[in-house]
């Protein structure tokens, strides 16, 4: 199997290249990775040549709608669903918010939706408002050991008249990757559409949405080497049940009518550089010419793979210590899915934990990340909070070595 080019990777990243970066290992990536040149170069050019009212009558203009077209098309392509279906927001966050909203408007007193107790509360506090509505508002509950999801204990919750079930593809606490195929057909089967959260999901390879069947699937581009832009897909047949949520005249739009405040031209265009780093590695690995969707796939396993080997070690030094928990699985195996983001429950608080980590060079993260619930949910307090230690595909078995000399010094 081919394997992935470390530094081929980092030369497209320019933080790797800066003067005040040197020396330090990068480990919250959860909260939001680096970005690729493909992206930077895209916003330089168009804060430089396109800052103007997009889609009007002349070049500069009329360029940038295209490079914001662009965006849109190629994503869309990646990800295997219809252009008119992917939506550019402000945030994840605001685009939840904005969906409720929607489904507020359709859903009535005595029907019911799932929420889950692992999600960020991006996609589980909006949802849960609808109990204000008369919506019945069901718990599916993390396993308190391992922050899993039980597929049994979903069944049950699926009786009567569910319709909407909300939960992530990968929790950003424990770094569990739902099966979201099989839940998505359990939802189906019992007469419920779908909400995805792919925020934690996405950073380590784009999803192929088409296949997974998710109605909704949202993720954050400032996580995955891009822009700070919310991306939303909401699959066609749903998107025309729900109602508009935009200026009455953007109402036959898809791609506006839940998106509500005016876009962000520049970081929207810029988004299009995901697309081109995709496109980069897959060019510099493969001799084929798959399309988009099979490139995507292809880069992804090339991501995981790497992101397994380096993972292994810092597990395993993780499991050898008494003084930590990790919250999730502690092993890497094929059939759980597991992701670099690993947050662990240590003797000492969390933050004087990562302020320390600072002093050896290691940036990482400490807090309830916004996933309150699953934290307290495996027995942690949410107020004490967690150290966690999220990475991605750029980060080198030498960066896990010093990270673990200085947990070594620190915990």
């Amino acid at each position: 199997m081919t394997e992935l080019d470390i530094d081929f990777v980092r030369a497209q990243f320019p933080a790797f290249s800066q003067p005040s970066l040197q020396g330090h290992a990068f480990f919250e990536n959860a909260g939001g990775s680096f970005t690729c040149g493909q992206v930077i170069d895209r916003l330089h050019r168009f804060y430089t040549e396109r800052k103007v009212q997009p889609y009007g009558f002349f070049k500069a203009s009329q360029d940038g709608g295209d490079e914001m077209d662009e965006a849109r098309t190629r994503l869309a392509a990646l990800m295997n669903v219809e252009t008119d279906e992917l939506s550019f927001g402000p945030s994840t966050s605001q685009n939840t918010y904005i969906l409720a909203q929607a489904f507020a408007d359709v859903l009535v007193s005595g029907q019911a939706i799932v929420v889950t107790d692992q999600d960020h509360e991006a996609n589980t506090g909006v949802w849960r408002r609808l109990a204000d509505r008369g919506i019945e508002v069901r718990e599916w509950h993390v396993d308190p050991e391992l922050g899993q999801l039980s597929l049994d204990d979903l069944g049950k919750l699926l009786e009567g008249p569910v319709r909407l079930v909300c939960f992530p593809h990968c929790s950003n606490i424990v770094g569990q990757e739902n099966p979201v195929a099989e839940i998505v057909a359990m939802a189906h089967e019992a007469g419920a559409v779908t909400c995805v959260d792919g925020v934690s999901m996405v950073p380590h390879g784009f999803p192929d949405i088409g296949a997974l069947g998710a109605d909704i699937y949202l993720f954050s581009s400032y996580k995955t080497y891009g822009p700070h832009q919310g991306i939303m897909v909401v699959r066609r047949t749903l998107a025309d049940s729900l109602p508009n949520q935009a200026h009455f005249f953007n109402a036959d739009a898809r791609t506006k009518r839940f998106t509500p405040a005016g876009p962000d031209h520049a970081q929207i265009a810029a988004a299009a550089g995901l697309a081109d780093y995709v496109d980069t590695l897959y060019s510099h690995h493969f001799d084929t010419n798959d399309a988009p969707a099979a490139r995507a796939r292809a880069v992804s396993d090339l991501q995981r793979s790497h992101e397994d080997k380096t993972l292994a070690p810092l597990l395993e030094f993780l499991r050898s210590r008494n003084d930590v928990r990790i919250l999730g699985n502690n092993h890497i195996q094929t059939s759980t899915g597991r992701v670099p983001t690993v947050a662990v429950h240590a003797a000492r608080p969390a933050e004087a934990i990562a302020r320390d980590l600072a002093d050896h060079g290691i940036m990482a993260g400490a807090g309830d990340f916004y996933a309150m619930r699953t934290i307290g949910a495996l027995g942690c307090d949410p107020k004490e909070g967690v150290l966690r230690l999220s990475f991605v595909h750029y980060t080198t078995d030498t960066e896990v070595e010093q990270l673990m000399k200085g947990l070594d010094a620190t915990l």
